[in-house]
């Protein structure tokens, strides 16, 4: 779902996901929906484009939108005004396929006005620019500028599911894998190469929405949380506080807004309306994966879908802003509101508008501030300041004393967001200057903002910009993760590390740097309970481990594969088990051994348990079926591992085990044959 300057409603449908059958032609729709008469409903449905291909994603320009249709980035417009696509431009191509529902996704303008989306694993793209080639491979994101066709690829590293993508009032990249996704802006290693898995740094699969809340007409105790739609293991509208850290923020949960049983509710999309109310867009599907489905299975609901408005009580809808007939005064004026998505529509907005008016405006606000001493600031205006920094860049313009100023700014956001934009201004400021700055970044008192001097050097590539970051290693990084990671990335993008890597001579002047990096490589799993702090259960663990006649066996998930690693094991009957399970996956997983000829009633009692708000505090392991579970291990988050001690049955047969995680248990199973 997105707004337009008109406050209409655009919604993507598609029932030709997962794929077109053999014979047949794409035949997905975008539609325009309207509230004609002002009574939060729409009577009004206009189809934008009736022959569109799987389009997971888009994102509205003035008389159109950019729109997924992979492998193709494509503009539609509507040219003669009468509100239907008849311009269409393969504006880039080559983006992966492998996976339809892991194709280009997530597409939102960035707060400075570049077209930012993604594609997740299996997916391998080559998409020819004016500038060279773009490769990605197994997931990344992706910068589009459209006024000079540039696309940057950034943050590649494994992931799974990651839908949903927004933007906090200062700039910071909100996603859902991971949670706080500004530490993943580094350039990419080069090709085919990844950065690391984010371990420990929260990171959720399943997740498909955000919003703040900042809409005046909302409560006193929502304004700043996050509302978040959630479609897997349980189909829920969330409420987190949002809350900051050293070098990161993170969402708190505190309740369900909605909460279903039926399975087939799948929320896919939230998004704030004009008026302060904020919709929810429903798939509603009894089939909610494909990879343990046919995708051909007939209970694909091709018919079906939702749009729910929510609201909290005694809700009064306010005044929608003036945005489609607003003067660029008006529309600077609007980037002083508090509401981002008010703040987000008018900087659509004023990139179609005359790129010279609005940057007089620009000028005029810039000159009152500065006036004839420049760089002094009024810490009331410093987050509106931030705006106009990203307007120039909006409309094609630099005005590098937006950075000068706001990086002396006494609010650590300002100066992150100023740091930030270092990324695309860089060429416009003198060599020595430029690293000058990033050098003062780099070594600022918060770790946020020394966070974006990490990604912005492997942006400006040089040595220079290598040598300014250094400094980071001199300062604070124990409990840092959302930095050390931006670090380890930045230094190991293909920008940066052709200035370090094999170099003995630098890196025997930087000795901090070397033992980062090699510190930064160890990629170890966690076992949960290796070093109990019960000394009788050391003592018990110590005696079984000593038996005689002991099987050990390793067990793991294969990455983005929902498989076990080993699918048949053998032991004797009565034989002492010790078996380390652990999950490099990027999705939860749990390993539960059964009686046989019970997989199916556990595995749909699993299923069954994504109806239930504790199902994952409980592991996702069925109490109804208690008795047909032998063992299992609890729900095992990415990179964690846990050993099981048992005794294999003392009756000979085969004994199934199996993954309860909801869907899950139809492809992730496996046998133990007893002897």
């Amino acid at each position: 779902m997105r707004w337009d300057a008109k406050g209409r409603m655009w919604v993507s449908c598609s029932t030709t996901y997962p794929h077109v059958y053999p014979g047949q032609e794409p035949n997905d729709k975008i539609v325009i929906l309207e509230d004609t008469d002002g009574d939060g409903k729409a009577d009004k449905c206009t189809t934008f484009a009736d022959d569109v291909h799987i389009p997971l994603s888009f994102a509205l320009v003035e008389d159109g939108c950019y729109v997924s249709e992979e492998p193709h980035l494509v503009l539609l417009r509507d040219t003669d005004g009468d509100g239907k696509a008849d311009f269409r431009e393969r504006v880039l191509t080559g983006f992966g396929t492998e996976d339809s529902h892991h194709a280009l996704h997530d597409f939102v303008w960035t707060p400075d006005g570049d077209l930012l989306f993604r594609e997740a694993i299996f997916h391998n793209s080559q998409v020819e620019t004016a500038y060279g080639p773009v490769r990605a491979k197994n997931s990344a994101w992706f910068r589009f500028t459209p006024r000079n066709q540039k696309l940057v690829s950034f943050g590649a590293y494994p992931n799974t599911n990651p839908w949903g993508v927004t933007f906090t009032k200062w700039g910071h990249h909100i996603a859902s894998h991971p949670i706080f996704a500004s530490a993943f802006h580094a350039t990419n290693p080069a090709y085919p190469k990844q950065h690391p898995k984010a371990n420990g740094i929260p990171a959720y699969s399943g997740v498909c929405g955000h919003e703040f809340v900042d809409f005046p007409n909302w409560p006193e105790e929502f304004q700043g949380g996050m509302i978040k739609a959630r479609y897997k293991p349980t189909n829920r509208i969330e409420f987190h506080k949002w809350v900051e850290h050293d070098d990161h923020f993170a969402e708190e949960y505190q309740f369900d807004i909605l909460f279903s049983k039926n399975l087939s509710f799948i929320p896919v999309d939230c998004r704030f309306g004009p008026r302060g109310a904020i919709y929810i867009c429903d798939w509603y599907n009894p089939v909610k994966g494909h990879a343990q489905y046919s995708l051909r299975d007939p209970r694909r609901d091709r018919k079906s879908g939702r749009i729910w408005r929510i609201t909290p009580k005694n809700f009064k809808p306010q005044e929608p802003a003036k945005i489609a007939d607003a003067s660029v005064k008006e529309l600077l004026e609007n980037l002083k509101r508090p509401e981002y998505r008010v703040r987000y529509w008018t900087k659509r907005e004023m990139r179609e508008r005359d790129a010279p008016e609005v940057k007089a405006a620009l000028d005029e606000w810039t000159q009152s501030i500065f006036g004839g001493s420049p760089y002094q600031l009024n810490p009331e205006e410093t987050h509106f300041s931030t705006e106009v920094m990203w307007t120039y860049r909006n409309i094609g313009e630099s005005e590098p004393a937006w950075i000068h100023c706001l990086i002396q700014s006494t609010d650590h956001n300002a100066r992150a967001a100023a740091t930030r934009q270092l990324r695309y201004w860089h060429s416009d400021f003198e060599e020595g200057e430029i690293i000058e700055l990033l050098a003062k970044a780099a070594k600022d008192e918060n770790a946020l903002v020394r966070m974006e001097a990490a990604n912005a050097a492997s942006y400006i590539g040089t040595p220079e910009a290598l040598n300014a970051i250094l400094p980071i290693l001199d300062g604070k990084l124990d409990g840092l993760d959302h930095l050390k990671y931006a670090l380890t990335c930045a230094l190991g993008s293909e920008a940066l590390s052709q200035h370090w890597r094999g170099n003995a001579e630098f890196l025997e002047a930087n000795p901090k740097l070397s033992k980062f990096v090699n510190a930064a490589k160890a990629d170890a799993v966690t076992i949960i309970n290796e070093k109990p702090k019960d000394k009788a259960l050391r003592k018990a663990n110590a005696i079984f481990d000593k038996q005689k006649d002991l099987l050990e066996i390793k067990i793991g998930c294969v990455p983005e594969r929902m498989m076990f690693t080993q699918t048949k094991l053998k032991a004797k009957a009565g034989q002492p088990i010790k078996l380390t399970f652990v999950n490099p996956d990027a999705t939860q997983h749990n390993w539960v051994l059964a009686l046989p000829g019970s997989v199916e009633a556990i595995g749909m009692a699993g299923n069954e348990m994504a109806k239930d708000p504790e199902g994952m505090k409980k592991d996702y392991i069925p109490e109804t079926e208690s008795e047909k579970i032998l063992v299992h291990s609890k729900l095992l988050s990415p990179d964690t591992g846990q050993i099981l001690r048992f005794k294999a049955p003392e009756k000979p047969g085969t004994y199934p085990y199996l993954c309860t995680f909801p869907g899950h248990w139809i492809i992730m199973k496996g046998e133990l044959v007893v002897e």
